[in-house]
């Protein structure tokens, strides 16, 4: 076996499957794009399932990456376990109905064991085996490996639900009895057993049938290769580690964190070790997914990170860290990932940043925690059996971020117990309500062969031209078959050529016209796709009888598509802009381009200011009036990013790829339509800016006659105000209005200041109406007054009056009631109390209510109850 860095195992393993035909599919972001199964890419195949479900048929069927990934299911489990990650790398190869087992077999075994490669002892590997698979074994058998070292296991089926699924073979390597936690006889020790002697380092699942709705099993119009090998796992292997975290993946972390703690060393003490792992598991995970834009929040996946920070920190306290220290480690992440992800040095400022803040936050936050589990505990010590509850354990957990261990550990320093069951149901109805809350699909979705074989080109012509004079029909989709005729209802067309552009990266799809050589409309195109091959499909409204192979006139709505090319160009100012104010860590989280308005969604930490905003708009519409001339080139990839070009992390690009340019201004890589020179778009004007989600905010905008319209909209609205303040002048409007609020200032201090004199004239004559009652004395009466303000203002006088021992007041609102009740020390001495007596009385008005001892109110609906309630409190003083 080599001894490799994992940068250089990552790299093998990559040019491993490039010699052999693949295309190497850059790791995507973490965050996933149109896919509301997934909080997180969880695994290398999450990226290729518009492939393997056939929505799209990829340039190379063969594929490979090294994709970063995040699971969160099992988080308590990070740092006391040898392999738990967040946050790990998944290398795969992938085949899309090219090559099945008698390749990926004899391959995984070659790259494993072959001197140019891995160079494994062949007799260390062992492979496991779906018993009902028996052309897998013996490809395994051929390949080399002794039949004593193949394991048949029921386990060994891939299964998510609908979509692909199939058999699969695991390969195990033996790493000897001195790495093992279970004894030479134990049942589980064997390959696939619990156990830390026989470590899986590589999946590869045969995906060759469809698993439909109805819960059976068809095959796959084309059989797939999926694989995965965890890069972390493999590290261990090859360094001879016994985790992985003693890797130079993790190993580096460590020894930085260790600079910081209070003298803690690594692997002195096991507590301490856990905590070091935790901190170097967690700052991985938090400084990937914010480099690719995902921020702490309250919810979804802005909730896990808050969660591992605040992990983290609960951790480095215990190592003695008291002060923000996580965002420190970026910089240690970005350089042992430098080699395959230089863009998280390239952010590691801004990272730290994100970090720092929320570490920031957390300590106030801390300090609460800890003042609420003294609480607790306190409370547990008087109760028998003493066990602090799972609600409270929960609410710890859940509110200020402690993980249970802690306040296990807290407690049981006071010599008390954790409920853990009660922790755990709670803990499940969480996660319950986090499932409920996204869609319970997960699988790939069936895979559909209709398209998938459709091989006919179809070359798209838009660019320069809106319209094609004899462009022939070559597929008819009706009714989910391929036909060769259509005479009503809707139908999906494919063509040799085509004038209609394809929704793509936002930009709807072209509208318009079919007509036939006659000059008849024989269907309205309403919506154009791409098919699985590539080719423009268009979705349309049959008007007459359409045949296959007949030529037929394409006619683009171009109105239509003007309006929606000024607003893409408009985008692309928008996304330069918004980097110029707000930083260069602004990323587009999706957009949006019709052609009457313009959505753009971005990474961005905070709210948008309104002076912010202001010069976004300015630069905008200083570029329109310079009139910059918007070209594009199609080049190469590595030639586009000489250029200068901008790539959106969320897209996939083929070997070729298409650059926008307008002016020196902005160079993106981009497939859509746009102005020939911004001097088109006339006009830009943002219409509104709110946030989406955690991290993300949307600004809406309008261009050329949109905005005008805008614009003239709220110049007529003024015009209305103006006229309603009797200015003839729309620059007199502001100061008009701030004239009428001090005016309305002034008259409401008037009306306060007379409503206080009939306050005080009320209760000198209410405070004379004592009752007597058991000898507590009481004044229950209705009052006038205009809000709940001034009857508590009532009782305050009452109070410095001493008039009774008991005060209740009533009035009534409109059709509401209001009611409030007080009790003089004396009273409570007394052993009454105003919360008793507030809900003894309130049902009477219909309402319900309660407060403190010495102070309580209520409302109801029923003002006809009023008399009933006061009546009601003198004879809760008669018991």
């Amino acid at each position: 076996m080599k001894k490799l860095s994992s940068s250089q195992i990552r790299q093998m393993y990559l040019d491993f499957f490039k010699e052999k035909g693949h295309t190497v599919e850059p790791s995507a972001s973490l965050v996933p794009v149109d896919d509301p199964t997934l909080l997180w890419i969880n695994s290398g195949v999450a990226t290729m399932k518009k492939y393997f479900d056939g929505r799209v048929v990829p340039e190379n069927p063969r594929l490979t990456s090294s994709q970063k990934s995040i699971r969160t299911n099992d988080i308590e489990n990070v740092g006391k376990t040898a392999r738990h990650q967040t946050l790990f790398e998944m290398l795969g190869n992938f085949s899309v109905g090219d090559y099945f087992k008698k390749e990926a077999i004899p391959w995984a075994w070659e790259f494993l064991t072959s001197p140019k490669w891995m160079a494994f002892a062949a007799d260390k590997l062992y492979i496991t085996v779906y018993p009902e698979d028996k052309l897998a074994k013996q490809i395994w058998k051929e390949t080399g490996v002794k039949p004593a070292h193949i394991i048949e296991d029921e386990d060994n089926f891939w299964d998510i639900g609908e979509g692909p699924s199939g058999p699969d073979s695991e390969i195990f390597y033996d790493r000897g009895q001195e790495f093992n936690n279970v004894a030479t006889d134990d049942p589980e020790n064997y390959p696939g057993g619990e156990n830390e002697r026989y470590l899986e380092v590589w999946n590869i699942v045969f995906s060759e049938f469809n698993h439909k709705p109805d819960g059976s099993y068809e095959p796959l119009p084309h059989k797939n290769i999926d694989t995965g090998m965890g890069l972390e796992r493999l590290v261990s292997v090859v360094q001879g580690a016994k985790t992985n975290f003693e890797t130079d993946l993790f190993l580096p972390i460590i020894h930085a964190t260790e600079k910081m703690s209070d003298a803690k060393v690594y692997g002195k003490d096991e507590q301490d070790d856990v905590s070091f792992k935790v901190i170097a598991d967690h700052s991985r995970a938090v400084t990937f997914a914010i480099g690719d834009g995902a921020l702490p929040s309250n919810e979804g996946r802005g909730y896990v990170l808050r969660r591992l920070i605040r992990r983290a920190t609960v951790h480095g306290k215990k190592l003695g860290i008291n002060e923000p220290f996580l965002y420190k480690l970026v910089p240690v992440v970005g350089k042992i990932m430098e080699s395959y992800y230089p863009e998280i040095l390239q952010q590691s400022d801004y990272i730290a940043k994100i970090i720092k803040s929320e570490e920031d936050r957390f300590n106030n936050t801390l300090t609460d925690g800890l003042k609420l589990l003294d609480k607790e505990i306190t409370t547990a010590k008087k109760q028998q059996p003493a066990i602090l509850s799972g609600a409270a354990a929960f609410k710890l957990f859940d509110t200020y971020g402690f993980p249970f261990d802690l306040t296990k550990e807290y407690a049981g320093d006071e010599g008390l117990a954790v409920d853990e069951a009660g922790f755990n149901a709670e803990m499940k109805k969480q996660k319950e309500h986090a499932r409920a809350a996204r869609s319970q699909d997960n699988g790939m979705g069936v895979q559909s062969g209709l398209l998938l074989d459709v091989k006919t080109t179809s070359k798209f012509i838009g660019w320069d031209h809106l319209s094609k004079d004899q462009a022939t029909l070559a597929v008819i989709v009706a009714n989910d078959q391929i036909v060769d005729q259509v005479t009503t209802g809707t139908a999906e067309l494919i063509f040799d050529e085509t004038p209609f552009y394809a929704e793509m990266g936002g930009q709807v799809a072209d509208q318009g016209v079919i007509q036939n050589e006659a000059g008849q409309v024989v269907a309205v195109v309403t919506d154009v796709q791409h098919a699985p091959n590539g080719q423009n499909l268009h979705t349309v409204d049959v008007k007459a009888p359409l045949k296959k192979g007949e030529h037929y006139q394409l006619k683009v709505d171009q109105d239509f598509r003007r309006k929606v090319s000024l607003n893409h160009t408009a985008t692309h100012l928008l996304d330069q802009a918004l980097r110029d104010v707000l930083g260069e860590h602004v990323r587009q989280a999706g957009s949006l381009v019709e052609p009457d308005y313009l959505r753009f969604d971005f990474t961005h930490s905070g709210q948008t200011t309104a002076a912010e905003l202001a010069q976004i708009e300015q630069i905008i519409n200083e570029k329109i009036w310079a009139a910059l001339p918007i070209s594009w080139v199609v080049t190469d990839i590595e030639s586009a990013k000489k250029l200068g070009a901008i790539a959106l992390f969320t897209e996939k690009y083929g070997k070729e790829v298409r650059v926008v340019s307008i002016g020196d201004y902005s160079k993106e890589f981009d497939g859509g339509t746009h102005a020939k020179n911004t001097a088109e778009l006339g006009l830009f004007k943002i219409t509104g800016e709110t946030g989406t989600g955690a991290g993300i905010r949307r600004i809406e905008a309008v261009t050329s006659k949109a905005a005008y319209s805008f614009l003239n909209e709220r110049e007529q609205w003024l015009q209305q105000a103006a006229t309603e303040l009797k200015t003839t002048q729309l620059k007199t409007v502001p100061t008009k209005v701030v004239q009428l609020q001090e005016q309305l200032r002034d008259a409401n201090k008037q009306i306060e200041s007379l409503q206080a004199k009939s306050a005080q004239q009320q209760a000198s004559d209410v405070f004379k109406n004592v009752q007597e009652i058991n000898g507590t004395s009481i004044i229950a009466e209705q009052v006038k007054v205009s809000d709940m303000k001034q009857l508590r203002q009532l009782a305050d006088d009452w109070k410095q009056k001493a008039a009774s021992d008991v005060l209740v007041l009533g009035t009534v609102i409109g059709a509401k009631v209001n009611l409030i009740a007080a009790v003089s020390p004396a009273g409570i001495k007394a052993g009454l109390k105003a919360g008793d007596l507030i809900k003894a009385i309130a049902p009477k008005v219909g309402g319900g209510g309660g407060g403190r001892p010495d102070m309580a109110q209520a409302g109801g609906k029923n003002p006809a109850g009023l008399q009933d309630a006061l009546k009601a409190s003198t004879e809760f003083l008669q018991g």
